[in-house]
């Protein structure tokens, strides 16, 4: 048989399985079972066998039913302030729609016209701003409960690179549904997921080595393990090529075509991809266009005497007609046809769409919670310790650069000031090593948080918002993770140093000198976090350098304490670096016997006399200790609430 005709017969026989599938759920297995044979025959090639509708169909088979949720809104606006000015600007006017269940629904429009606006505001990703009424299931929209059973999915691929797409897979499902659901189904539910989107021959493999399209579909993956009713997608085809959009447009049909409420951001479809949605809603300057199926879209232009030209893509005429290219006349005139969103005429069954009013008796109030929300913080914790170790192990900047690094500045500042340690000649050159290190623990672990730290805050606000876990879960496994290495680059850094300078080989000296260096580096790293959570990368690079040259200052070198000014010097109190200074300086000249000197005269050859005139007192180890612990404390409760801060001002 000729190798064409024989493939065809073969799609044709899984075509014949899928409608079979959709009469009957029971015949999910022995579809999949079909089409896996005819891959096994060579009967289907790995293309069509992964993207085939039974293929899909199959892997879904486990996925609980979902409940249906239909979304209406009334008169929804959104208004901003403008920067330097108290006049607000208006984003979204008035505009009303509805979105039923079971249903991929596209947002269109130009740029600017509100397509993320809209979907942020129903979502509840933006609340601040948003008037008008949403309505789920016929009822005012109660956001808490409304969250638990959907997802955002942002428009930028906000994922753990680090991770594999079975680790990041597997992380999800002990998040979301905890040990309400055996391994065994976990495992089956991720299997049929990456299997239903292509991902499964690509399980094992780092996300960060993923094309585009993979990263988008991975973040659909994550989403669906907990088995949301609505899915929310910001421009989810940005960035493919014309291949890959047209599977993710395919992925999401099957998704909708489940039960489930799919509702997109995209820009300029193709005709090929425009007729895929079952509705469309178009924008443009914050008001609606048009609402419908995407069949209607030409009867209705040519209702309103636009009529859309032969051969022209009705998605390309829509949004030139929306961008006012044929003048903004017409955009009023499409507004006003389509009641900015409150006529129904052109969807595709008008009158199966229900009223408020219906809505609320087919669909009673349901006092079944899900399950997901029974996963304790405790559990989370530990989940977000484990991929905090996996990223650990893996990360080439903030463990193994941060170690090396450690390790060679160390050797570089042993070998200029080598032996130097018992020399009474060179205590100065002692004294000024010390707060060279200081700045390299300052600048090192608070310039590198604020690098990376903006690229993780962008996660947290989506995983946060899809209930994944709470701030406090995250913030204390964030701090946990990074101490084993915070003290294991410090611990080197302070042996190879303290050995070559040549300090007193005395375990309480260098315990003090240890113990001193890691708080030093704790604190940079609660600033950097400080910084990293309020400001982006450009202006927190630019500000973490500002704050730290006052606290230098104010420590006591270049200025000694007794030199500053009256009226800064209660700014030495504050100055953390300061009380590392002084513990440095306790640790290493406190009780010392005399120094040896090679030359004639040696200033400082009792250390006693190098400490008065610096004008710090030696016995200090308990004070400086419990004032950088303050510090720790008072940082890292303040990060806490200002992630916290920035989280809730995002919204």
């Amino acid at each position: 048989m000729d190798p064409i005709l024989q493939q065809e017969t073969a799609l044709n026989t899984i075509a014949a399985l899928s409608m079979s599938a959709m009469k009957a759920d029971n015949n999910h297995t022995a579809i999949n079972k079909h089409v896996q044979t005819e891959y096994i025959k060579g009967s289907v090639d790995a293309t069509d066998y992964q993207h085939s509708p039974s293929a899909i169909r199959a892997a879904f088979c486990n996925m609980p039913v979902c409940e249906p949720i239909e979304i209406s809104f009334k008169d929804v606006s959104y208004c901003v302030q403008k920067m330097f000015s108290k006049t607000r600007k208006e984003i979204l006017h008035k505009v009303s729609g509805n979105f039923p269940s079971g249903n991929l629904i596209a947002i269109m429009g130009p740029s600017g016209a509100g397509k993320s606006t809209l979907l942020n505001a129903l979502s509840g990703y933006k609340t601040r701003g948003v008037s008008g009424a949403i309505y789920v299931n016929g009822r005012i929209r109660d956001l808490n409960e409304f969250k638990k059973s959907t997802c955002y999915i942002t428009q930028d691929d906000r994922l753990q690179l680090l991770l594999t797409v079975y680790e990041n897979m597997k992380i999800a499902a002990d998040l979301k549904l905890g040990n309400n659901v055996s391994l065994i189904e976990k495992n089956s539910r991720i299997e049929n997921i990456l299997t239903a989107l292509g991902l499964y021959d690509h399980q094992f493999t780092i996300t960060e080595r993923l094309s585009g399209g993979q990263k988008k579909r991975l973040s659909v993956a994550l989403e669906l393990i907990n088995n949301p009713t609505v899915l929310w997608l910001d421009e989810p085809t940005t960035g493919l090529d014309s291949y890959s959009c047209t599977n993710m447009i395919a992925y999401l049909k099957q998704l909708a075509q489940q039960g489930r409420t799919v509702i997109c951001t995209i820009h300029q479809p193709s005709a090929k991809l425009f007729e895929k949605f079952d509705l469309v809603y178009i924008l443009a300057y914050g008001k609606c266009l048009y609402q419908g199926h995407s069949s209607k879209l030409v009867p209705f232009l040519q209702s309103v005497s636009l009529p859309c030209p032969k051969f022209h893509n009705p998605a390309d005429y829509a949004i030139e007609l929306a961008s006012g290219d044929y003048g903004m006349d017409k955009v009023k005139t499409l507004s006003n046809s389509i009641g900015n969103g409150e006529c129904l005429s052109w969807y595709e069954n008008p009158n199966r769409v229900m009223k408020l009013e219906q809505l609320r008796q087919k669909i009673p109030i349901s006092d079944e919670k899900k399950k997901s929300d029974d996963v304790s913080e405790f559990h989370k914790l530990k989940v977000l310790l484990r991929r905090g170790v996996i990223k650990t192990k893996r990360d080439q900047t903030l463990t193994h650069l941060r170690i090396i690094v450690n390790v060679l500045v160390a050797i570089l500042l042993g070998l200029l000031f080598i032996g130097s340690g018992t020399d009474g000649s060179r205590v100065l050159a002692n004294y000024n090593l010390m707060f060279a290190i200081l700045i390299h623990h300052v600048f090192a672990a608070m310039m590198l948080t604020i690098l990376t730290f903006p690229t993780e805050k962008s996660i947290i606000l989506k995983e946060n918002f899809n209930r994944w876990y709470s701030v406090k879960s995250y913030y204390i496994s964030t701090t946990l993770i990074d101490l084993p290495v915070t003290i294991i680059s410090c611990l080197l850094f302070s042996i190879i140093i303290y050995i070559m300078v040549g300090w007193p080989l005395e375990a309480d000296r260098f315990s003090v000198f240890f113990v001193v260096s890691f708080l030093i580096v704790f604190i940079a790293q609660s600033i950097g976090l400080l910084i990293g959570t309020v400001c982006n990368v450009i202006n927190g690079t630019f500000l973490g350098p500002i704050l730290a040259v006052p606290a230098m200052m104010l420590a006591g070198f270049g200025v000694t304490l007794k030199d500053l000014p009256p009226y800064l010097y209660w700014g030495s109190y504050v100055s953390y670096l300061r009380y590392g200074l002084e513990g440095y300086v306790g640790a290493l000249f406190y009780k010392r016997e005399q120094l040896k000197c090679d030359v004639m005269y040696c200033h400082y050859k009792y250390p006693e006399k190098f400490l008065k005139d610096i004008s710090m007192e030696a016995d200090q180890f308990s004070k400086d200790i419990y004032a950088l612990l303050f510090a720790i404390v008072i940082l890292r409760v303040l990060c806490y609430y200002l992630l916290k801060w920035r989280i809730v001002l995002s919204r």
